[in-house]
């Protein structure tokens, strides 16, 4: 994991998503060890829980853009 990865910044909606597609395919492989599916599960939720503030964020201007438009 790179130091960006590892970090607390906010990363795109895009980034997060695909390494969540990334650790998706990892642990479906099942190479992992049990330790390191461990780590790589708890990064998953970390980037799902980022992917859903972005669609919960796109969904709220939806909402506010159409609100406007009426």
């Amino acid at each position: 994991m790179d130091e960006k990865k590892a970090s607390g910044s906010k990363l795109s909606y895009e980034a997060a998503r695909d390494e969540l597609a990334e650790i998706v395919e990892s642990l479906e492989d099942g190479s992992a060890s049990l330790e390191e599916s461990l780590k790589l599960w708890e990064r998953g939720e970390e980037l799902a829980k980022i992917c859903q503030e972005w669609l919960d964020g796109a969904k709220d201007k939806l909402a506010s853009v159409k609100k406007e438009a009426k």
